[in-house]
């Protein structure tokens, strides 16, 4: 999912009156997303003294209401349980072995009968080396030398000119980045927790490092070879949809303020990833 034009670039205040707006009226209630009007806003505004313009109000009433639409009508059905993004995961991993790729498949943090391989990352992973390979085979190219990815990044990002100064680098390390952490168009977080019983403080956490990473980038962004995508993975229905609708809501926020430029939800990779590969591709032979 790329942002709404029509709410990119509002400013600090704008921002400011969505969270606490939300946070006054409530993010959800009989089990989606709350829909709100201009009038319990206001009330609730009102309650806490302060003030804000009729304008104002519609735009934030507005945008809160496309937030809640999108996340009942869209982001709700793609993401995926655990059975579901298993079987998605056992269909791709006979094409990983079968034809022989290299893209590391990791495991979960769980123990006993939950452990077993991250699925998202992992389809994630496969998606990604069996696109680039077409791309290769296609265009007379060798996967792994003229076009690879890091899928397991185990170094911090960095940015570097042609004479080897460092311009930039990241504080954490990231789950993938195209073509590698040095230097890179694009890269990536992802967030599975499809056995989570409850939303706790390491996944609230998660979405915070996310903006502060999302700062980090836009700030090293331009220094050397043009913008980096940061795009952010999440899946695992209970836990998102059930349980953190309103850190989902945050996630949009984080979207269109510009922290993030893409954020793919659940079974929306099979669809929409290529397409983001396509034009991440397509950038890096413009360079």
């Amino acid at each position: 999912m790329k942002p709404n034009q029509d709410f990119l670039y509002r400013t600090q205040q704008f921002w400011g009156y969505v969270r606490i707006v939300s946070e006054k009226v409530g993010y959800s209630e009989g089990g989606l997303v709350k829909y709100i009007t201009e009038e319990s806003a206001r009330t609730k505004l009102n309650s806490i003294n302060i003030t804000i313009s009729d304008t104002l109000l519609n735009d934030v009433v507005e945008y809160i209401n496309y937030r809640a639409r999108i996340l009942n009508n869209e982001v709700r059905h793609e993401l995926m349980n655990a059975e579901e993004a298993k079987s998605l995961f056992t269909q791709l991993y006979k094409i990983h072995q079968t034809e022989s790729f290299t893209c590391k498949l990791p495991f979960n943090k769980q123990k006993e009968e939950k452990k077993d391989f991250a699925f998202y990352t992992g389809i994630i992973n496969i998606l990604t080396e069996q696109h680039l390979r077409i791309h290769s085979q296609k265009n007379g190219m060798i996967y792994g030398e003229d076009v690879t990815f890091d899928n397991d990044p185990s170094t911090l990002t960095y940015l570097k000119d042609e004479k080897n100064y460092i311009h930039g680098a990241l504080s954490r390390r990231f789950d993938g980045a195209y073509p590698s952490t040095i230097n890179p168009k694009a890269i990536w977080e992802i967030k599975e927790y499809y056995y989570t019983t409850s939303f706790g403080s390491r996944i609230a956490d998660g979405v915070y490092e996310t903006q502060l990473d999302g700062y980090e980038i836009n700030e090293l962004s331009h220094l050397v070879q043009g913008d980096i995508k940061h795009i952010y993975f999440i899946d695992a229905y209970d836990t998102w949809w059930l349980k953190g609708k309103s850190y989902l809501c945050r996630i949009i926020d984080m979207l269109h303020i510009g922290l993030v430029d893409e954020v793919i939800f659940g079974k929306e990779v099979i669809n929409r990833w290529h397409k983001v590969l396509d034009e991440l591709i397509k950038e890096n032979i413009n360079i």
